[in-house]
């Protein structure tokens, strides 16, 4: 007669699991609210107590551990171990089924308090699954209600359930329910001297970067972020590339206020505008950089209608189409043609608190890099103030720069960023490369750079790109000469006091 131990917090099918176990010729053992609901569907199950000798204690904190529970999961079945079972009056259990408390459920409130938060914290439950997991040879544990049907099929077939992929499950699941715990007792720690993070993996992608190279698509447990909450309406499936181009867009556009659009390629921004309507800003958008939107993320902030899919039918490809709402309309015309093309909906994104980037052996970990925009936190420090309509193509060409590999230099003119110099070891050179893109539509614009100017050329080659504002973080020992620069062609600058680098 085979002996199965329940106690799980997720009821979620376990009362066909539990009969289908008695029906195999099961003895069930189970603790509190567990034995309260199978005995309420007439399925007998013995009290862990009752087994143990010994009634819960502590208002249940003391249920399971004991040596007749925990001997029987752990025993080996060999002749030595079978014989001290035998002298001690214990019997084998062979079947583990438990899931734990629900902290990680629990500490989502925010009202929750310190106290009801320890309450939350399982301490027999861990016991019990990794007692049982590290004697998978010769007993089986389940902590996931989605494993019962198949379990309960391979024991009716009178075979052997995978119990090594079951206990990898189960140390898996430990593992990430002590994580949520130090991460819960670390939320006061910006950099804490430990981070433990659990990353569940939700989708195989084609390939990485290249096609050599493998990807997948991992979430982190605990955490909140927009593309667990994504719907793909049509195309392919995203690959690793137009996931990282989708993410970037999406969280540039989010930052814009009013309707707008950005365009990113290779994880930078080729188009970024306003608009009066989302199609507006669609259109102006695309025309920031044509050549370089092709095969690119389209990301709008507003509700993509029938006219903006229309307009994107009729430019040339892109590859990911993403927004918050879409027409219907809209979505048959984007579903009828190019069949390839990637459709996501996507909810407001969630702001990054912290930023991972891997280096052999390890981590580089920061805060996130947010982009506050308080003008009272900036300084004016040319004669010439910047007007109203000035502020605002210098705000907009300042947050995109921030969104733009360094070194980084970005010319905005009439709510749209014309040029974009990406990437550039020298300043000058991003400086010539956003001019060349602008030509002429620079004229009368911003200029935003992501770092200070070191010497007085970048900020010469965008006088010379016709722009009438710049802003910077300031910081170099040559300011002063970098300011005299400005004063003498007549430019507005201010100064944020906050660099923007992006790697």
């Amino acid at each position: 007669m085979a002996t199965a131990l329940i106690s799980v917090s997720d009821k979620r099918g376990l009362i066909p699991f539990a009969a289908g176990l008695i029906e195999l010729g099961f003895d069930l053992i189970s603790t509190g609210g567990t034995l309260d609901v199978l005995h309420q569907a007439s399925i007998p199950a013995v009290a862990a107590s009752k087994v143990t000798g010994h009634s819960e204690i502590l208002g249940g904190r003391v249920k399971t551990l004991h040596p007749r529970i925990y001997g029987g999961i752990l025993s080996r079945r060999n002749r030595d171990h079978s014989a001290e079972l035998e002298a001690h009056g214990i019997g084998e259990i062979d079947l583990v089924v438990v899931n734990l408390y629900p902290f990680r459920e629990a500490v989502k409130d925010p009202s929750i308090n310190l106290t009801d938060a320890l309450e939350n914290i399982d301490i027999g439950g861990p016991a019990m699954v990794r007692a049982a997991a590290k004697n998978f040879p010769v007993v089986t544990v389940v902590i996931d209600p989605e494993d019962y049907d198949t379990v309960l099929e391979r024991l009716k077939l009178g075979e052997i359930p995978d119990r090594r992929i079951l206990a990898r499950k189960a140390f898996a699941h430990t593992a990430a329910y002590d994580a949520a715990i130090v991460r819960y007792l670390d939320a006061d720690e910006e950099q804490p001297d430990t981070i433990h993070l659990t990353l569940n993996k939700v989708e195989t992608l084609r390939y990485g970067e290249n096609p050599h190279q493998a990807g997948s698509l991992y979430f982190e447990e605990g955490a909140s972020g927009f593309w667990g909450a994504v719907t793909r309406h049509k195309g392919l499936a995203p690959s690793y590339l137009n996931l990282f181009d989708a993410d970037a867009a999406y969280r540039l556009v989010h930052e814009l206020e009013g309707d707008a659009c950005v365009i990113v390629k290779h994880a930078n921004p080729c188009g970024v505008a306003l608009g009066q309507s989302g199609l507006e800003a669609y259109q102006r958008a695309f025309d920031c950089d044509p050549k370089s939107a092709f095969g690119g993320v389209v990301a709008l902030n507003c509700t993509l209608d029938l006219d903006v899919a229309e307009a994107i039918m009729d430019n040339p490809k892109a590859d990911v189409v993403i927004a918050p709402h879409y027409a219907e309309k809209a979505l048959e015309v984007l579903r009828s043609r190019r069949k390839a093309m990637r459709v996501l909906e996507a909810p407001t994104p969630f702001a990054p608190y912290r930023t991972l980037r891997g280096v052999d052996g390890g981590f580089l970990v920061q805060d996130a890099n947010l982009v506050p925009r308080d003008r009272s936190d900036w300084r004016v420090v040319t004669k010439q103030k910047p007007t109203e309509d000035q502020w605002v193509d210098l705000e907009l060409a300042y947050l995109v720069c921030a969104f733009t590999t360094s070194n980084a230099i970005v010319l905005a003119s009439e709510g749209r960023a014309v040029g974009v110099g990406a990437g550039q070891q020298s300043r000058v050179d991003a400086c010539e490369l956003a001019a060349h893109k602008a030509a002429d539509r620079a004229v009368g614009g911003a200029c935003a750079s992501d770092a200070f100017f070191p010497f007085r050329d970048g900020l010469d080659a965008a006088a010379a790109a016709g722009v009438k504002t710049v802003i910077q973080p300031g910081g170099s020992v040559r300011d002063d000469e970098v300011i005299a620069a400005a004063e003498e062609q007549g430019l507005a600058m201010v100064l944020t006091g906050m660099r923007h680098f992006r790697h």
